[in-house]
Parts: structure tokens; C-alpha cells; sequence
């Protein structure tokens, strides 16, 4: 097999997974370059069944053994191409490390992604969940999406607008055993309109000193500074951040909550007719941050974290997860969605 790949049989994925549960893999292979993929693909052991790639290990939950091969992309090659339409063109292959690429880019000045510091995961995995935070989504600077399909046996390359990107959600993601995305190009503006009215952002850049326009590198350390502050250390303690979606409603039903209970957050939707919900405050309103069964938990300071204490199990997760959409439907009649991607289990 090719030099760039590295199998492995019967791996443990406790250490590859940010929830820090049991699993194990059959087979998890390592590719540094995605050339190697249609050979990897075509061999036997990899040829019976899509495999199931890991961007981190932050954007699942392994609810029990996965039973397709695992991949791993780790190449971390990352280049400036030639503006286009008065934007930097960034490609960064799917194996770089989500925050390391976002303080890469604001240190040499280029602004967009610096709202989105901190997140888990690859570059690989930020297309297929649309991750977004402090009122910034990455599709906004998405220029390309490079990918290997498996079953046509092609490579593709998606614009932005063929990846049919939508709230926590993308082709990639309706889609999920379809592609395999290798690399993504993202378009920076020059110059760019930072977005600082998210709560919160502005208090924290005036702690810092920040005042006036503040630099991309900035806008990174107070947003860094924020999610410290609510976020739980997943090197400390296993979480996968946000477990919840924030709901989407239509505008009359977001009217009658917010008649009922006036301290709810409501937010502009996709569109006119829609809002969008803070799941944090559905949850909160019902009592489970802070919550612990065991060692499967609800962060004493984000109501929106599921936390392993230690021992919790994939499954031990999901059931409190599904006990706290249950509570937040009956009292609210509002649905939660789960982020991350459940394997071995349907929501």
C-alpha cells in the first residue's frame, strides 16, 4: 500500500474522540496525502464498506463500535493563491487543526475567521458541520470544497453554492457517506468588515484593550478569552462542545414562546418567516445545567455542553441527551437536534 498510509487493526478511539469514550475501530487507516485514497479504497479490507472519517474526533459521538473502517486524513499543507476578486485564496488540506489554520491566517493579517477561533476539529470537518460561532458562519468564506467520491471514483471540486450550505448543515452532511473532503479554499476579503455586535465581544475586547478598530488577531484572542471562560477544556474533561442545534422555528410560534417567557433569546432565522431559538436558554429553563448522571453530564457552565465525567459511555450520553430533548418538548413543544454525528445509534 502506499507509502502515505498507515493501518492499523483494532485501535481504541478513547484518545480519538473529544467525548473521550470507548470504542474501537477494526481497522483505522492514516492518510498524510489523499492521493492514496483510491488505492486505499480498492483494497479488500477498505473495498466492502465506505469508511467513516474522523475530523478530529469532535463532531461524534460514539454511541457503540463503529462497524465500517475508519480514516484518518492527516496531511497539513497550507497555501496562499493568487487573490481573487480582491480576496486571499487560503487552501488548507483537510488534515490541519481547525484553530491552528484560524490564528495562521489572522497572524498574517487576514480577517474573516477569527470569529470562529477555538473550534474543535480539521479544516476537513468545518464544511461538513458549517460551524459557526459569534455570529460568523464558515460557508460565508468558503471558496471551494476539494473532495474524492468513492463510489464514482472522482475528484470533485464544489463552489460554495454546490455544497448547499444551511444552518449546522451541508451537502457533505445530507449526504454522508458520499464524499470524502480532502482540502477546502477559503476567500478571505481585503480588506474585511469585522463583526463584532455578538454579546459579549465587545466587552471582552475592551478588557483586553482593544479599542478603536481592532486587528483580526484581536478579534481572535477576546473571542479565545470568551469560550474559555464558558467552554469546558475537552483535554480536561470530554465534551464535543455545543451538543444541541439552536431550533428553528417559524415566526409565530417564536412569538407566542417569547409572549410566554420574555428572557428567551430569539434570533433572526434563515429566513423571514423563521427564527432561530438559544437551545441554551430552552435547556437551562429546565433545569439540567449542571446536571450528572454518573459520569454522563450537563456542564455547570454551558447548558448547552454534555460533558463525560470519566467513565460515561456513547450510550449513557445519548439517553441524557434524549432526556433533555424530552423535557425541553413538553414544557416547550420545541425539538432539539443533536450537532454531532451519532454513530452506532439514529436520534
Amino acid at each position: 500500500m502506499n507509502g502515505s498510509v498507515r493501518v492499523q487493526r483494532d485501535v481504541s478511539l478513547r484518545q480519538l474522540n473529544t467525548f473521550h469514550v470507548p470504542a474501537r475501530a477494526r481497522l483505522l487507516a492514516e492518510v498524510a496525502d489523499a492521493a492514496a485514497l483510491p488505492e486505499l479504497l480498492a483494497h479488500p479490507d477498505f473495498a466492502a464498506s465506505r469508511p467513516l472519517v474522523l475530523g478530529g474526533g469532535s463532531n461524534l459521538l460514539f454511541v457503540s463500535d463503529p462497524v465500517q473502517p475508519l480514516l484518518m486524513l492527516t496531511g497539513t499543507t497550507v497555501q496562499v493563491l493568487p487573490d481573487v476578486d480582491g480576496c486571499a485564496i487560503v487552501r488548507a488540506a483537510a488534515g490541519v487543526a481547525w484553530h491552528d489554520f484560524v490564528l495562521a491566517t489572522v497572524d498574517q493579517g487576514m480577517g474573516g475567521l477569527e470569529n470562529l477561533a477555538l473550534i474543535p476539529g480539521t479544516v476537513g470537518a468545518a464544511p461538513i458541520q458549517n460551524i459557526g460561532a459569534y455570529g460568523v458562519e464558515v460557508c460565508e468564506f468558503i471558496h471551494a470544497v476539494e473532495a474524492y467520491e468513492p463510489a464514482a471514483g472522482e475528484w470533485c471540486r464544489l463552489s460554495a453554492d454546490a455544497c448547499r450550505f444551511g444552518y449546522r448543515d451541508s451537502l457533505f452532511k445530507q449526504q454522508p457517506d458520499r464524499f470524502i473532503v480532502t482540502a477546502v479554499e477559503f476567500a478571505l476579503p481585503r480588506p474585511h468588515v469585522p463583526r463584532l455586535r455578538y454579546a459579549g465581544l465587545l466587552e471582552a475586547l475592551g478588557r483586553q484593550g482593544a479599542d478603536g478598530a481592532p486587528t483580526p488577531r484581536e478579534i481572535a484572542e477576546a473571542v479565545i478569552a470568551i469560550r474559555r471562560s464558558k467552554l469546558p477544556d475537552a483535554a480536561v474533561i470530554g465534551n464535543a462542545g455545543s451538543f444541541f442545534k439552536n431550533p428553528i422555528v417559524d415566526r409565530m410560534t417564536a412569538e407566542a414562546l417569547g409572549a410566554d417567557h420574555p428572557a428567551l433569546p430569539v434570533f433572526p432565522g434563515p429566513d423571514p418567516s423563521t427564527r432561530k431559538l438559544s437551545a441554551a436558554w430552552l435547556i437551562d429553563a429546565c433545569g439540567w445545567k449542571g446536571h450528572r448522571d454518573g459520569d454522563a453530564g450537563v456542564a455547570a457552565s454551558h447548558a448547552l455542553v454534555l460533558v463525560n465525567h470519566g467513565t460515561a459511555t456513547g450510550q449513557q450520553l445519548l439517553e441524557l441527551a434524549r432526556g433533555i430533548s424530552t423535557s425541553v418538548r413538553e414544557r416547550f413543544n420545541v425539538a432539539l437536534e443533536p450537532e454531532p454525528r451519532l454513530v452506532g445509534a439514529t436520534w
